[in-house]
């Protein structure tokens, strides 16, 4: 696809050139002829060579870059472009990427030489998660004799991936565990003998508890036998996400939803580290289910289901979800509750946290705006700040009054600002764990 032909900057300076010529010879009648031999030569010339450059010249181009980009993040697009014509081309390049991108390095300028190549690289920062999509190349293409250029539609469409980070979120792994790890980064795992599900009989050895040791083994065998426990591995851990109008909050740039991906992602990742499915369910707009899964089979199925999941403009529905997820699993779950709750909630999302809790063992995380104790703790010294603060005591009085009348016990309830979100998932998944409630 071709664009209009239009003059170049030399064509340009042609024509001025020319006109300069014809306005000395409005007081010079000797410079008539040749301004008039002037134009009609370049005239000649100009048409010559938009005619020369009518057809979109014999280029092919090659885009190479990665099919799965982390968000925020830098990486480098490489466009070929091969000129299989019989003449040098001149031209300047500029991508088709997604145009609220973050880019370095274009436009560019190359002259191609026949049946040779020019690689082009320039840098982009995906600025928002899901798919995006590259068209062809646009490519400003200098005529022969310089005089025209034509914009160029060339190369086939890409389509990407754009994920969460996922270097960053084993960063916040590692550090939500740091409280419960010897050393930084290191995973804590229960020790042989301290976990609740049976592994093995073996000799008393100094150091072990006495509620380990099996009286009836010992009887058996005449000397202290001690019952082996390791950490449960075969359980399941299933996120309810709200993706309803309210989880749209910003905190600086980032929305509550994805702190809320994220804290998902970063508890995922640990909990099939464990040994455990992992498994989600979406509400509030779109519905989507992962099945629990373990291993990283399981963490990359997830990934790929919610890489791309936006939040919508609906009211969220958290008994209509508690039932559908119901439905959906047969095996007792630790099911975590991720959303924005408000007053006019409590009512609703006790009824579908009662009904979840005659199964499975649900906690309820509830993002709490950071502005607000941004808000609470400012100085008050203007009579618009005081209305500022009472306001925000206000407001979160009733955020705590409906928090009360939810009727959750403390340990499975969290209210909390979204930056913490993902090292509170895992401290409370990490005790629980520890106490063998699953």
């Amino acid at each position: 696809m071709a664009d209009v032909l239009t003059p170049s900057r030399t064509l340009l300076l042609v024509a001025g050139g020319w006109t300069v010529l014809g306005l000395a010879a409005s007081h010079a009648e000797a410079l008539l002829p040749l301004w008039q031999g002037a134009g009609l030569a370049a005239l000649a010339v100009a048409c010559v060579d938009a005619w020369i450059s009518r057809k979109a010249p014999l280029l092919r181009v090659e885009r190479e870059l990665a099919g799965v980009w982390p968000v925020g993040t830098w990486n480098k697009v490489t466009l070929k472009l091969h000129n299989e014509g019989a003449r040098h081309v001149a031209l300047d390049l500029y991508d088709d990427y997604p145009a609220t991108w973050a880019m370095e390095g274009l436009s560019h300028s190359s002259q191609i030489a026949p049946g040779a190549y020019a690689a082009v690289s320039y840098s982009l920062c995906a600025d928002q998660r899901g798919p995006a999509s590259f068209g062809p190349a646009h490519l400003r293409v200098r005529s022969p004799l310089r005089l025209w250029q034509r914009v160029h539609r060339i190369g086939a469409p890409s389509t990407i991936k754009v994920f969460p980070d996922f270097s960053k979120l084993l960063g916040h792994t590692l550090s939500a565990t740091d409280r419960r790890a010897p050393a930084a980064g290191a995973i804590r795992k229960r020790r042989r003998g301290e976990g609740t599900d049976f592994r093995q009989l073996r000799e008393y050895r100094d150091g072990d508890s006495m509620r380990s040791i099996d009286w009836k083994a010992t009887a058996r065998r005449q000397k202290p036998i001690t019952r082996e426990y390791q950490e449960e591995r075969d359980q399941q851990v299933v996120f309810l996400l709200d993706t309803g109008r309210r989880m749209l909050a910003r905190d600086d740039t980032t929305t509550h939803f994805d702190h809320a991906l994220n804290a998902v992602l970063t508890l995922g990742f640990l909990a099939q580290k464990q040994g455990d499915a992992v498994g989600l369910m979406t509400f509030g707009g779109e519905t989507r289910w992962v099945a629990p899964l373990k291993g990283r089979n399981g963490l990359d199925r997830l990934l790929g289901a919610v890489y791309d999941v936006q939040p919508s403009e609906m009211a969220p529905d958290y008994l209509q979800a508690a039932t559908d997820l119901l439905n959906r699993l047969s095996k007792r779950a630790f099911v975590v509750i991720i959303t924005n709750l408000r007053d006019e909630d409590d009512t609703a999302l006790r009824s579908a946290c009662e009904l979840m809790s005659s199964k499975h063992l649900v906690i309820c995380a509830s993002l709490r705006e950071k502005v607000m104790d941004g808000a609470r703790s400012k100085a008050v010294d203007t009579f618009p700040g005081a209305l500022r603060y009472s306001a925000t005591v206000h407001y979160l009085q009733q955020r705590r009054e409906a928090i009360r009348r939810l009727g959750i016990r403390a340990e499975r309830l969290i209210d909390i600002t979204p930056d913490q979100l993902s090292t509170a998932l895992v401290n409370r998944y990490l005790d629980i764990k520890e106490s063998g409630q699953l």
